[in-house]
Order: C-alpha cells, then sequence, then structure tokens
C-alpha cells in the first residue's frame, strides 16, 4: 500500500517542482525581455531630442540614454579602467575619467571610450590623448556602469587603477567630489585611440522571448507526460 502510494505522490511532486520552476523562468525571461523593450523605447524616444548642455546645477536631471555634453576639464591624474569588457569578440578595458564642471567642485564620471587589452601583458596601457584645459564634451547618459563577475574583495582605487567594478559613488568618495550616480558614455570624439562604439543594452529581448518559450514549453511538457503516463498506468492496473 505504501509502495503504491509513494509510486504515485512521487510523479506528482516532480511534475509539479518541474512545471513551478519553468514557470518561474519563463515569467524571469519575460520580465526581461520587456526590461529591454522599454529600455529600447526610451532610447528611442531620448534620440529625437536635441543634445541638452548640462551645468553643475543640473545633474539630478538627467534621465536615462539622455544625450546631453557638459564644459568643464578632466581630471588629469585620475584615468581608471575596467578590465574584461569585450567588444565584437575581443577582450578589452574601458577608459573612465571624472570630468569636474566649470566652476565647480562637481564632476561627472566619465566611460571615454574601449581599447583592446595587450594580450601579452595584461596592465599594460597603450598611450591615451587626455585633453588639457576646458573642454565641452557630449555623451550618453548611463544609469550606472555594467557589472562583472568579481573574485574577491573590492579593489583600491588609486590613479591608473585596473578595476573589475566601479561605481560613481566609489570615485566620488575616493576623490571627495559631489557626482551624481549616472555615468556618460562619451560620443564626442575627444581622445584618440579609443572606440566608442558602445553595446546597445536593449539587444537581446527576441532572445529572452525565445528561452521564455521554451520554459513554457517545457513547463507544459511536464504537464502532458504525467498526465499521459497517470492514463497508461491507470489502465494497467485495472
Amino acid at each position: 500500500m505504501l509502495k503504491q502510494i509513494f509510486s504515485r505522490t512521487l510523479p506528482l511532486l516532480a511534475t509539479i517542482i518541474v512545471c513551478i520552476a519553468g514557470i518561474m523562468l519563463g515569467n524571469w525571461q519575460t520580465r526581461r525581455a520587456q526590461e529591454k523593450e522599454n529600455i529600447a523605447l526610451q532610447i528611442e524616444q531620448q534620440a529625437k531630442l536635441p543634445s541638452a548642455l548640462i551645468d553643475a546645477n543640473q545633474l539630478t536631471m538627467p534621465r536615462a540614454f539622455q544625450r546631453i555634453h557638459l564644459r568643464g576639464q578632466f581630471i588629469q591624474q585620475w584615468p581608471l579602467y575596467l578590465d574584461n569588457r569585450p567588444m565584437n569578440g575581443k577582450v578589452g578595458m574601458v577608459a573612465l575619467m571624472p570630468f569636474q564642471l566649470s566652476e565647480s567642485n562637481k564632476a561627472v564620471l566619465v566611460a571615454r571610450g574601449w581599447f583592446q587589452r595587450d594580450l601579452k601583458e595584461r596592465t599594460k596601457i597603450p598611450r591615451l590623448e587626455i585633453p588639457n584645459g576646458e573642454i565641452e564634451i557630449a555623451g550618453i547618459v548611463r544609469q550606472h556602469l555594467d557589472r562583472s563577475m568579481q573574485l574577491g574583495a573590492d579593489e583600491i582605487i588609486t590613479p591608473g587603477s585596473i578595476l573589475q567594478n566601479l561605481s560613481s559613488a566609489e570615485v566620488a568618495a575616493t576623490l571627495k567630489l559631489d557626482m551624481p550616480e549616472w555615468v556618460l558614455e562619451q560620443t564626442s570624439t575627444q581622445g584618440e585611440g579609443l572606440q566608442r562604439d558602445w553595446p546597445v543594452p536593449s539587444n537581446g529581448a527576441d532572445k529572452h522571448r525565445a528561452y521564455a518559450f521554451q520554459w513554457y514549453g517545457l513547463t507544459v511538457m511536464a504537464f502532458l507526460f504525467f498526465v499521459v503516463t497517470g492514463i497508461r498506468r491507470g489502465k494497467h492496473t485495472k
């Protein structure tokens, strides 16, 4: 008797677990697709607007993916580098620098561009042009820098550091500057030797939809398999 109950209960529990997991993973992939579709809509809307000049008193105003330009100067002594940032199938780094706005103690962290990493010597940084004096730069607002997997404790930020991850708040605390949380992906041409073909964060919505379909399909298959095998088992026991 116990054996019969166990033989019937175990497949039911396994089916329930598989169905719940499939629905949850399918819903998660669907949400990811919706997020990227919303991002694509934001990018499209912001692309229709003219680039706005933002001064030190307007740093809380920009929206994600808004095109803006800033007037000020790069803090020359503080180049920073984000490691393990591939682009077009090549391993590389993103060069970052704080940009201090004119006549203020406020700054913005600027992603200046990407360069390919030296394959023989990881820490070898190519000579990068840093504009001197007051200039005007243009770019696109990103809410934060993308993060990569990091093992171990947070790294100490020093001039020229090669880091796995970084935030504006960490730079602001180190330099004792007032900085917004958002980051500017530079699109203007100052700085030779850097690529600015920034990846579009909205890419991949169709991929997430496909994954969601697969998970929902697995859920349906698991349910049908349980029903069919249950019917067959019932016929054999008669």
